[in-house]
């Protein structure tokens, strides 16, 4: 039996040793080892990756008949040369476990991932996966610097190295990451990692609506330098129990303890100016529950729909604003202009494709672009699953076929099925 993320299970239903992604029940395989993984392709017609289960409601519901195939076998620790700060594991190996491994040497992934007691390594990096810490360490791109992958043929191919300063070959690593598993099966990959913060702190607070704008207008031009800008509506910061006016900041720091506490009384001096309310400030392992908050609050128990847009940071504020309505959540990335919104039940499949549809005009006409994460199947069709097609659409459509020209890897998922 596949364990299954509660979030998820009106997009996943699992009988035995079947799944059944957005109405389609495929069979599930489940390799040991490369060999046998390459041999399940070779054999296949269709192939839909599976990780942890935490991220299937992304893309297009699919419709060929084929075969999913479960990676968590793949979890060994290959090779961790601490001190050149690089580790190298297979593509199962769940985030929590690459997590405690690191922390034994004082060294982390500063990637958030939730659920990451069922999250995978390879499943992460398919789906690009990024949460607060993105504003100030960057996302998996920056991070993978080798990559092996299983192709339609079946044969591994590996690219990067395990080395920091190593620019040999394609730079296939970033081409997989957040590829959704279309153009290969990840297997083994290579990471560079950082050492541990010597302190954390989160400073909150809140403010209204009329603040809002002049707020994160000072916080983009602080000095100081946070690893997370985070901004949360009403009903997003009550669920993390903080009690607020219409909109809580959440500013994180992370560095040695003087560059923390210098930081911290700077931002704080800088928003004297600012009508702001509820202030306070959490260090060391009083900020770590509320960390861990803000990480899994990425996803939302049992949402009808969940919508990640870009934006400007420019354009935030605006945004944020219009967007606020009865049955909608809104954690907002400030520092990086990532919006999600969390759509609940009250709202009637009409609403919600206008709702969705205003959200990715603007974010078009903001610079940026939209991604459906979660979404009733049969509401698929209707909506802009990937937002506004763009130019780079037709270049990435021929990235696909160049390398699964069989369409073997997630077919239609991301893009139209070219046969």
């Amino acid at each position: 039996m596949i364990e299954v993320v509660p979030t998820l299970r009106e997009t996943i239903a699992t009988v035995s040793e079947q799944i059944t992604i957005d109405g389609l029940t495929l069979p599930v395989q489940r390799p040991t080892d490369v060999a046998s993984l390459g041999e399940m392709v070779r054999s296949a017609k269709a192939i839909y990756p599976l990780g942890g289960g935490t991220r299937l409601g992304i893309g297009w519901s699919p419709t060929l008949p084929g075969v999913a195939i479960d990676l968590r076998a793949l979890d060994r620790v290959i090779d961790y040369p601490a001190r050149d700060m690089t580790i190298t594991v297979q593509a199962g190996l769940t985030i929590a476990r690459l997590q405690t491994l690191l922390a034994s040497e004082k060294q982390r992934l500063p990637i958030d991932v939730p659920a990451a007691d069922q999250a995978t390594l390879g499943g992460s990096i398919a789906s690009n996966i990024s949460g607060p810490r993105r504003y100030g360490a960057g996302t998996f791109r920056d991070y993978v610097i080798g990559i092996s992958t299983v192709g339609a043929d079946g044969v591994e191919t590996k690219a990067g190295g395990r080395v920091v300063k190593n620019v040999a070959g394609y730079d296939l690593c970033k081409l997989h990451t957040g590829a959704l598993g279309t153009l290969g099966l990840i297997t083994q990959v290579t990471l560079k990692v950082r050492p541990m913060p010597e302190l954390q702190a989160l400073v909150r607070l809140g403010c209204e609506d009329a603040a809002l704008e002049t707020l994160l207008d000072t916080l983009h031009n602080s000095r100081t330098r946070p690893i997370a800008l985070e901004l949360l509506d009403r009903e997003a910061a009550s669920s993390l129990g903080l009690e607020t006016p219409s909109w809580t900041v959440l500013i994180g720091f992370e560095d040695c303890e003087p560059a923390v506490e210098w930081q911290v009384q700077q931002v704080l001096a800088e928003l004297k100016a600012i009508d702001v309310v509820g202030i306070n400030v959490l260090a060391g392992e009083a900020a770590r529950p509320l960390w861990h908050g803000l990480i899994e609050a990425l996803r939302v128990p049992q949402p009808l729909l969940t919508f990640k847009a870009s934006v400007r940071p420019s354009q935030l504020s605006r945004f944020a604003l219009s967007l606020r309505q009865p049955g909608l959540r809104l954690h907002i990335q400030a520092g990086d202009g990532i919006v999600r919104g969390h759509l609940h039940s009250q709202l009637t499949e009409a609403e919600a494709l206008a709702l969705v549809n205003r959200v990715a005009d603007f974010a078009v006409e903001a610079g940026g672009q939209l991604v459906i994460e979660q979404a009733p199947a049969d509401w698929k069709p209707r909506l802009p699953v990937w937002g506004r097609q763009r130019g780079e659409w037709a270049l990435m459509q021929r990235v696909k076929a160049a390398l699964d020209p069989q369409e073997k890897f997630n077919p239609g998922r991301m893009f139209p099925l070219m046969g």
